[in-house]
């Protein structure tokens, strides 16, 4: 059976860094832009950064930049969202997920989607 499973969420002090990790199984990763989102309580999902099949990265909210990164080990079939100097406004539930469009498609577009993973950023 085909899916995402996320991990590395966790509870960490503001200015901190967690690395998630975004897993396939039942499929090969690689062939797919693979993208991470969020949601806050009360909040609507907001896209974060994107990987496209050429290792190209797009982010989705300029609040990031800087402090984010995305990459892809295929070797391990995971793409990882490496979140550094966290700010208790990114505290969410993190979740990836995977299309075989390019990354800017649509949310419904992206064919698999993780369960997600909670990020708690607080003293």
């Amino acid at each position: 059976q085909a899916q995402l499973v996320e991990s590395g969420g966790g509870l960490v002090q503001p200015g901190g860094s967690l690395r998630l990790s975004c897993t396939a199984s039942g499929f090969t990763l690689d062939y797919y832009a693979v993208g991470w989102f969020r949601q806050a309580p009360g909040k609507e999902r907001e896209g974060v950064l994107c990987i496209n099949r050429g290792d190209e990265s797009t982010y989705y909210i300029d609040s990031v930049k800087g402090r984010f990164t995305i990459s892809r080990d295929n070797a391990k079939n995971t793409v990882y969202l490496q979140m550094n100097s966290l700010k208790p406004e990114d505290t969410a539930v993190y979740n990836c997920a995977a299309s075989f469009l390019v990354c800017g498609a649509s949310y419904s577009d992206y064919v698999y989607r993780g369960q997600g993973t909670q990020v708690t950023v607080s003293s």
